[in-house]
């Protein structure tokens, strides 16, 4: 895959990993839109990349936001090639997350790259090609202690885009599905579960911190742009990824009596 000349659009651009993927999609030759529900701070990171980068304000589970961020993209810049479905939220605790809760983590988290890919496959079908990035989590090959919601939505975003590729990958659309633990970002900071639930929010960013190294975005960006152009599906920034999802695979018991004993470490 070759991204100079590319158009793109990155989701949850604002700040973090989006921003860092907007701003290496740039100096590589893309031109790029760039969508955050915080579109002051969209605009902010998009003036600073120079005339190859705008920027729109919105939620991106909405799906007029959806079809404004791609005519905004085609007007601007042409056709989209290159679809980064980056934005993503925390979630509830454990029983007690709301309803509300989890609608929200399952919006965002999923239904988000579900309303992109409907709008987007037909077109990049009858061009020929296009290429859809969902940025998961290692939570949804593993799990995330503290947290249901996430780790069920991001289960479910890793589920979609393995459907997506095996179903349109003979016809051009490609797929890669973004799994890093660590990251230093607002999420990880204090967003994956509300402050109100202490304890289950220090357990959610001690299972992460503990874990492995913590990345910057722009390691991560850099990561993922290197997965995309060698096309790979699975794009871990966190090698040591593979390892865990493969222990979890061959042995499910085992695996499942060890996150027990780790999530008791972490709480003693």
């Amino acid at each position: 895959m070759e991204i100079s000349g590319k158009v793109a659009i990155v989701t949850g651009a604002g700040a973090g990993i989006g921003a860092a993927l907007a701003a290496r999609l740039v100096a590589a030759g893309a031109r790029v839109v760039l969508a955050d529900l915080d579109g002051e701070s969209a605009a902010r990171v998009a003036e600073s990349l120079g005339a190859d980068a705008v920027a729109v304000g919105g939620d991106v589970a909405d799906e007029a936001v959806i079809r404004a961020l791609l005519e905004r993209a085609e007007a601007e810049f042409g056709p989209v090639d290159l679809y980064f479905a980056n934005a993503g939220i925390g979630g509830g605790a454990g029983l007690d997350s709301t309803d509300e809760q989890w609608a929200a983590a399952l919006e965002v988290n999923v239904m988000a790259h579900v309303r992109a890919a409907r709008l987007l496959v037909p077109g990049w079908l009858a061009r020929g090609g296009g290429y859809f990035v969902a940025t998961a989590s290692a939570a949804g090959l593993l799990t995330q202690l503290g947290s249901a919601p996430y780790a069920v939505s991001k289960h479910a975003a890793v589920g979609f885009a393995e459907w997506l590729s095996v179903t349109y990958g003979d016809q051009g659309v490609r797929v890669s599905c973004v799994c890093p633990m660590g990251v230093d970002t607002r999420l990880l900071r204090g967003g994956l579960v509300p402050p109100e639930h202490a304890a289950e929010a220090e357990l959610a960013v001690k299972a992460v911190t503990s874990a492995g190294a913590v990345l910057t975005p722009e390691e991560v960006a850099e990561i993922v742009l290197a997965g995309v152009a060698d096309e790979h599906f699975l794009i871990l920034p966190h090698p040591e990824v593979l390892k865990m999802y493969r222990h979890k695979g061959s042995d499910y018991d085992r695996w499942i009596d060890g996150m027990r004993r780790f999530q008791a470490a972490l709480r003693a």
